[in-house]
């Protein structure tokens, strides 16, 4: 019974030593080099430096990297897709792609180990690592054992897929619900007088509290305005750093009436009637389908307890005028 938990003991220590190695290695070398590179100044002898988390992280990182080489897309199309998954999860640095990938590689292998660990008794032993007797506890349920190290592999392989999902989702989910208070409040700053420019600024300062994903991704806009790229470009990568279907169809909106000279804000409020529309369009089917999702619930779990209820007690004098002598 002992023997999995020891094996699984010795490979987290293992994968643990060789990732603080690796880190301790690159912190080393970049604090040499930075040593080299420039003298250190009155402030920095005083006060002793205090390595940041990001920095004490950069060894991990480079390992994942190089880890996720090994099961880095060929083409530059799914390249560029996983790219745009991880912007839509808020990811945008340069090195997201290979850390993603170094985090599906040695979430494959740990699983793996994992599988390999708990059922490596059963197999070759014939001793079931959670009961210690002889017969399998789980093998019942397929038949063989390799069947559930396959699981476990295809669990690792893709769990940072269904992470990533969950956080794109849930990102996709705040923009989706505070894009309208944002567009309103961009329709009243455009119709008062100020620039899209100047009302950008405007939304980013006023909902930075309450809608900081949405706010997050809007300051970055406006810094790439200020940095000299052409708003064309600027809010194309808007829509498709968020994913979200309003936000791409308020890029585009917005880029052909600055291409053809139209007014924004009649181009705003078209679009803020329409978002309107389509959101109240969404709230009435889902209540449409509230009463087809109630029957389930109703019929396994609250209708029981009604039948019970109302049939019980005429059963019982049933049951009992079944048995008195005619």
């Amino acid at each position: 019974m002992a023997l999995p938990a020891v094996v699984m003991v010795l490979v987290v220590v293992a994968v643990w030593t060789f990732l603080s190695v690796v880190s301790q290695r690159n912190s080393r070398t970049e604090e040499r080099l930075r040593s080299i590179s420039r003298p250190t100044s009155l402030a920095e002898i005083e006060v002793p430096s205090k390595q940041s988390r990001e920095e004490r992280m950069t060894g991990l990182k480079k390992g994942l990297e190089d880890l996720g080489g090994l099961l880095k897309p060929q083409t530059e199309l799914e390249q560029s897709a996983v790219k745009i998954r991880l912007a839509n999860a808020g990811f945008r640095s340069e090195s997201s792609a290979g850390i993603y990938q170094g985090l599906r590689f040695a979430s494959f292998i740990l699983f793996s180990l994992m599988g390999v660990a708990f059922y490596l008794p059963t197999k070759f032993f014939g001793v079931d690592p959670v009961t210690g007797g002889g017969k399998p506890l789980l093998t019942p349920l397929f038949g063989q054992w390799w069947l559930w190290l396959t699981f476990f592999v295809g669990f690792g392989m893709y769990l940072p897929n269904m992470v990533l999902w969950y956080l794109r989702s849930q990102r996709q989910q705040a923009i989706f619900l505070t894009l309208p208070d944002a567009l309103d409040l961009l329709v009243v700053c455009v119709e008062s007088g100020l620039g899209l420019d100047a009302a950008m600024r405007k939304v980013t300062d006023e909902m930075k509290d309450h809608a900081k994903v949405l706010t997050e991704e809007l300051s970055l806009a406006n810094f790439q305005l200020q940095m000299g790229r052409p708003r064309r470009e600027v809010l194309h990568d808007l829509g498709v750093r968020t994913g979200v279907d309003d936000v791409r169809s308020l890029a585009a909106i917005l880029i052909q009436a600055d291409r053809f000279g139209s007014s924004i804000a009649q181009a705003l409020r078209v679009q803020s009637d329409s978002m309107r529309v389509r959101r109240r369009q969404i709230a009435e089917e889902k209540a449409a389908k509230t009463a087809v999702q109630l029957i389930f619930p109703l019929v396994l779990f609250i209708f029981p307890g009604i039948f019970v209820v109302l049939v019980g007690p005429a059963a019982i004098l049933i049951v009992e005028n079944l048995k008195q002598p005619a």
